[in-house]
């Protein structure tokens, strides 16, 4: 086709016009003028594709097949080719307000990384005609990300309601948005994959990115943190201290040191467990009875 459209008709084209110079006739316009046709419409048929690109081949409305392959082909002119990126895409889903598991509202965002796979699906089963004034124009890139975006915000609704932000007390081993790490991101990425599989586009990655509470009960959930941070350290101390004390009676008792009777051992083990606790430096007091 190359050699028809680039040598054969531009040769006949020049054949034809000299004769007509010499001797002109209709006929020799005429078969310029279809020759000249010819040769435009040709050309139209070329076109040039890159590495992970596709084209959806349309003959009249009707779908006639994806040229995937990679290289410089000739498809019928009056064939419309609908261009599609078949490569890795990027996008920053921004935060947004959901309530948890528990009603606690907070700010939840994730990073997005999809492509298409279906080039069927991407063309014909998304309607972009609010992207162009009512007019359908086909598929966009827009239209596209526009479908991903809002689908990935919904599938991120549905998993953020499932878990709460932190720890509720009631179940150490509870998943939570906060310490679910992998098992939250396959989640989400599943979730997602089944929302964008009916357009024809996968998933590669789903990632929380961002996770916070929301700002008017920011500082109500920090002080809950603060609060849940000193109660485990008070708990530490003290089953240091009820060791050390242990020990140190243990020792005087076993090294006969001295002999305490019980109220002098709870005497003892008040004090002890009041310097070892105590936040500031224990002042002592001495015992002046004779």
């Amino acid at each position: 086709m190359l050699f028809f459209t680039f040598i054969l008709i531009p040769v006949m084209i020049g054949v034809i016009a000299i004769n007509w110079l010499e001797d002109y006739t209709a006929v020799a316009s005429t078969a310029i003028a279809l020759l000249s046709l010819l040769f435009v419409l040709g050309c139209v048929g070329y076109f040039v594709q890159e590495p992970n690109e596709a084209r959806v081949m349309i003959f009249f409305g009707k779908y006639k097949g994806t040229c995937r392959s990679t290289g410089y082909f000739w498809v019928n002119p009056f064939m419309s080719r609908k261009k599609l990126s078949l490569r890795i895409r990027n996008m920053d889903i921004e935060p947004i307000k959901v309530n948890d598991k528990v009603g606690n509202p907070v700010l939840i965002g994730m990073v997005l990384v999809w492509k298409i796979k279906d080039t069927y699906r991407a063309v014909f089963d998304i309607d972009s005609q609010s992207l162009s004034n009512g007019v359908s124009t086909g598929v966009s890139n827009a239209a596209l990300e526009k479908f991903v975006r809002i689908q990935s915000d919904a599938a991120l609704r549905e998993v953020t309601g499932h878990y709460a932000y932190d720890q509720t007390g009631s179940d150490a081993n509870e998943l939570t948005l906060r310490d679910g790490g992998e098992e939250i991101n396959e989640l989400l990425e599943r979730k997602i994959n089944e929302r964008l599989a009916i357009a024809g586009m996968e998933v590669v990655e789903a990632r929380l990115n961002y996770l916070a509470y929301a700002p008017e009960i920011a500082a109500v959930m920090l002080r809950r943190q603060q609060a849940s941070a000193i109660i485990s350290a008070r708990e530490k101390i003290v089953e240091g201290a009820v060791s050390m004390v242990k020990m140190a009676i243990d020792r005087i008792e076993t090294d006969k040191v001295a002999t305490f009777d019980e109220a002098r051992k709870a005497t003892l083990v008040g004090n002890l467990l009041v310097v070892l606790c105590s936040d500031e430096p224990a002042q002592p007091v001495l015992n002046t009875d004779a």
